[in-house]
């Protein structure tokens, strides 16, 4: 290097040093906002399927050969995605944020004239929570998230970078501090709820969702499915069978210092019988209501008492749907002389529990965690042809090439939809 400094000549000299300087000028440029201030970096997840040259379709498939790949990169634990922190600096800039993909995303008029709304009870991974949210995003939907209270100052301020950016979301005008098989987790939903009916978006459906579950259908495909309920609910509703403690007795949600317990706490003192004489189901917490039923919950004096009474139960939410779908006369009635709706037959969340593996579901190729299916890679196939919409469990840090995958096939099907 030396040495050709010595044969340079003054005027190439000059001419190298102006060339610095000007590349130097404009990586400092292209890194700060008109304001002055440096542009936030948009979060980058690992493309593993990229990195590891791992073929999507050979995984729907079951290639023995792809699938140990996977399982080669689970076996390594290497995976880190974008931090909290990641969302936030992402969301500083809300044009920057949205060309990397949302102000892509447009439907059909097939999917315009169905309009749906989603509500988003979270409570951490904010980079989980906008890759769900990216998923099924939809510029004529309507997104209500509902944080946890006891969340990072991170993630909340991740959520609110989310909703300041992206049309058409915005954070429940009620939060709660979410108690495990607490009345705070059917409240959290409950508040949503309210706040889109009050929105100008006039939602067929709403659909309620966790930080770990991911879509199984386009959005087209799940309103062709949706428009055949012809107004009825899709919603787990089964006979209470050993379920019945759990409204039988009085439950305590906080100590005498008026601390929350971990989750409520069952006493010896008996509760009233349900209001109304009303029949107790029980199902998921998770549903996909019409927007008549949901008016007529936000409405009804009966189930306003009917709430109010669960407020001291143990999984209210596992309760409340299960039963409201069942009372006599709410839109999109299911009879209490009907069959059950197992979760086999409910399509909104395909939950693999190890207690139905071999009978009903092939076994989990992930993990379990308490007694419930972490995704993976293997069961791409089976998730996407079983007929259910969203899944439940999915996790990049168990194993993320499924996330990936699903979500390849399903831009496949949109593409394939569009031509």
């Amino acid at each position: 290097m030396k040495n050709l400094w010595l044969h340079l000549k003054p005027k190439n000299i000059f001419f190298y040093f102006l060339a610095l300087v000007l590349l130097s000028c404009f990586v400092i440029f292209s890194t700060v906002n008109e304001r002055g201030r440096l542009k936030p970096r948009v979060f980058e997840r690992p493309r593993l399927t990229v990195q590891y040259k791992i073929n999507c379709t050979a995984i729907y498939e079951m290639d023995p050969v792809e699938l140990g790949k996977t399982l080669a990169i689970r076996n390594q634990k290497s995976y880190v995605g974008p931090n909290d922190e990641a969302v936030v600096n992402s969301t500083s800039d809300c044009d920057q944020f949205m060309s990397q993909g949302y102000d892509m995303i447009q439907g059909s008029e097939f999917e315009r004239e169905f309009p749906l709304a989603y509500s988003l009870v979270v409570h951490q991974d904010a980079a989980l929570v906008e890759r769900l949210l990216r998923a099924v995003y939809m510029p004529h939907n309507i997104y209500c998230i509902h944080y946890d209270l006891k969340s990072s100052d991170d993630f909340i301020s991740a959520m609110k970078g989310l909703a300041r950016c992206i049309p058409n979301v915005f954070i429940a005008s009620n939060l709660e501090r979410v108690q495990y098989a607490g009345f705070s987790r059917l409240k959290a939903d409950l508040n949503c709820l309210s706040d889109l009916l009050d929105s100008e978006v006039k939602w067929k459906y709403v659909i309620n969702l966790c930080g770990q579950d991911f879509p199984l259908r386009t959005n087209a495909e799940l309103v062709s499915d949706l428009k055949e309920l012809k107004g009825r609910n899709m919603v787990e509703s089964k006979w209470p069978g050993g379920k019945q403690w759990r409204w039988t007795y009085h439950h305590l949600l906080k100590d005498s210092n008026s601390e929350y317990y971990s989750s409520p706490v069952i006493t010896s003192e008996m509760k009233s019988p349900p209001p109304h004489n009303i029949a107790m189901f029980v199902g998921s917490a998770y549903f996909t209501l019409s927007r008549e039923f949901v008016f007529f919950v936000n409405q009804s004096s009966l189930a306003s008492d009917f709430l109010a009474w669960s407020e001291d139960t143990f999984s209210p939410d596992e309760h409340f749907w299960a039963t409201m779908i069942r009372v006599s006369g709410v839109p999109g009635e299911v009879p209490s002389s009907d069959p059950e709706i197992s979760e086999l037959a409910s399509k909104t969340r395909l939950v693999k529990w190890w207690s139905l593996e071999e009978r009903f579901y092939p076994p989990c190729t992930g993990v379990r965690v308490r007694e419930v299916c972490i995704y993976g890679s293997a069961e791409l196939r089976w998730l996407l042809n079983y007929g259910h919409w969203f899944a439940n469990k999915v996790d990049p840090k168990v194993d993320p090439v499924l996330m990936e995958c699903l979500e390849e096939k399903l831009a496949e099907k949109r593409l394939q939809r569009e031509v």
